[in-house]
């Protein structure tokens, strides 16, 4: 007979090991401060006067009620990067999609669950370009009890590379609409919000990392830049990648890493060099072809303490390295077990997106190349949001004549996607057409881009869902040559694909989420322009298959 002292001990026992799930209430309050940044102040809207934004740290399992209140002069809405938001569209927040947005003066509280999610998402506003300055990091450690499947870090730090303008980020996109060119780029790549000492008044505020000499390092390195895919490196240190996207990954050493917008990448560095301070930098990778581009250098700082050399740069790649690039994401693949690949495929679906130009009468609105306005798409729809009511909210309540569910699978007319495209193929429609979706289908995607204007790396977000990613290339996909090819084993999971420049990438996925999901291009200038698509995801059978109601405080149009 076991006393029952000794059940005691061993209830107790039981009962540190147990899960604890938390509810994390925060406050949000989205608002205009002066900033002062390359010799200059501004006014800049951020969340609770911070730039960037506070980082949220949860556990997988946890909940967050997050209520945000609108004190800035601009519509605004928060999305929640990378959260698969089971069942709950409601709380996924791009602007017009899923919820009205949260007007002047207004507030709505995003409530979610983290589930089987670990590792490293972010948040950022989801209306027109406010995401340039309304940004931040969340963190989501393991489970009470559990840990990371690598060594226990002994510093973790946040590394949020972004952009900054020297004027107001609305008037730049403002302009961009109206003339039909491109917008001015940014003055400034950043880490963490600061230029870093290669900036004019910028040395006093550069982020700075202090170590210890062997100490270990977590960088979650998250891409925030609202149009530039950024490559990061640490002078003198490896970089083992350990999880990308909030999905752990085999690991690898590498010099430098890329991260395209939306992006993010958890790499482990040891603090293992001669005592001194070394420039962690970040600069462009821009694969359009004499396309303008931000090619500044942001640096931060990671300092041995009591080290007071002059920093060392790194060596970062040629703007234009796509064979870097390419090395690097061919090695990215997923751990080798929960790897459920679906191969049966219920919807196959072949997407031409990139670049193109609407035409119009010579004049201050037709700005772009030849007297045209540029346009962007996918399949030759260039996507137009509503602006009366959400996507979402149609769908629920039958309202009509908002969308229309005829998103071609297929491209209206085949053509050489990458090579002499010809004119007559250069203007989309415009539309907001969207694609159904049973609960339960296995779905795959090639994205194929589009030469046009130029071709590109576009990277690809799909809300509410990861995929894998099973096959990429350059040219044109070819069905029979490139499905023989595909990793079916360990291919990585990600939320935003980089879809390769002049070429193509594979995704899959089980549509299991019910609800209104967007899909677009992460730079926020070819979104703009009608780089997107949403999927309706159709209920499936019972409680556990249908979508939530929407909460009683959604915003109303």
């Amino acid at each position: 007979m076991i006393s029952m002292s000794i059940l005691r001990a061993l209830l107790l026992l039981s009962l540190s090991f147990a899960t604890y799930a938390e509810t994390h209430h925060h406050e949000f309050k989205v608002q205009e401060v002066a900033v002062r940044r390359l010799c200059r102040n501004h006014r800049a809207v951020t969340v609770n006067g911070q730039f960037p934004g506070p980082t949220l740290e949860v556990r997988n399992g946890d909940t967050l009620l997050v209520k945000v209140t609108n004190a800035a002069p601009y519509n605004v809405t928060i999305h929640w990067h990378g959260i698969r938001q089971l069942r709950n569209p409601w709380a996924d927040g791009p602007e017009f999609v899923t919820q009205c947005p949260i007007r002047p003066g207004g507030s709505y509280t995003y409530r979610f669950t983290i589930t089987d999610q670990e590792g490293t998402l972010w948040w950022h506003a989801h209306s027109r370009w406010l995401r340039a300055t309304v940004y931040g990091a969340l963190v989501i450690r393991p489970k009470s009890g559990s840990s990371y499947p690598f060594p226990t870090p002994k510093i973790e730090f946040p590394v949020v590379l972004g952009e900054w303008w020297d004027r107001k980020v609305i008037s730049v996109l403002r302009q961009a609409l109206f003339s039909g060119a491109a917008p001015n780029i940014s003055d400034a790549l950043t880490i963490n919000g600061q230029p870093g000492d290669l900036f004019r008044c910028s040395s006093q505020s550069t982020t700075k990392l202090t170590v210890n000499k062997g100490d270990t390092v977590l960088l979650r390195v998250i891409n925030a830049a609202l149009n530039q895919q950024l490559f990061f490196s640490v002078a003198n240190h490896k970089l083992t990648v350990v999880a990308t996207d909030a999905v752990y990954t085999k690991q690898f050493t590498t010099n430098v890493i890329m991260v395209g917008p939306g992006q993010t990448t958890d790499v482990l560095l040891t603090a293992d060099q001669q005592p001194g301070r070394y420039y962690m930098a970040s600069r462009a990778y821009a694969s359009a072809r004499n396309a303008p581009f931000d090619n500044t250098t942001a640096t931060a700082i990671l300092e041995y303490k009591s080290a007071n050399s002059q920093p060392i740069l790194p060596q970062l790649p040629a703007y234009n390295d796509t064979n870097t690039v390419t090395a690097f994401s061919n090695q990215i693949k997923s751990p080798g077990y929960k790897v459920n690949v679906p191969t049966k495929i219920d919807e196959n679906l072949f997407m031409a997106v990139g670049l193109g130009f609407f035409n119009c009468t010579p004049g201050p609105r037709c700005q772009g190349p030849n007297n045209t306005r540029f346009g962007a798409s996918m399949n030759n729809v260039s996507f137009v949001l509503p602006n009366r009511v959400s996507l979402l909210q149609a769908y629920t309540q039958n309202i009509p004549n908002i969308y229309t569910t005829n998103f071609p699978r297929v491209p209206p007319l085949q053509f050489d996607y990458t090579g002499n495209v010809p004119r007559g193929l250069w203007q989309p429609v415009k539309g907001t057409r969207l694609y159904n979706l049973k609960f339960g289908a296995n779905v795959q995607i090639v994205l194929q881009d589009t030469s046009i204007f130029s071709t590109e790396d576009h990277p690809v977000h799909l809300h509410g869902y990861h995929f894998y990613i099973v096959g990429q290339g350059f040219g044109n996909f070819n069905p029979s040559r490139d499905t023989a090819n595909f990793n079916l084993v360990d291919p990585p999971q990600r939320n935003t694909i980089d879809v390769p420049v002049g070429g193509w990438a594979a995704i899959r996925f089980v549509a299991d989420n019910p609800g209104v999901w967007f899909m677009h291009c992460h730079i926020d200038t070819h979104l703009a322009w009608g780089f997107a698509m949403a999927f309706i995801v159709e209920n499936g059978i019972g409680e556990s298959e249908t979508l939530l109601p929407p909460p009683s405080d959604l915003p109303r149009c």
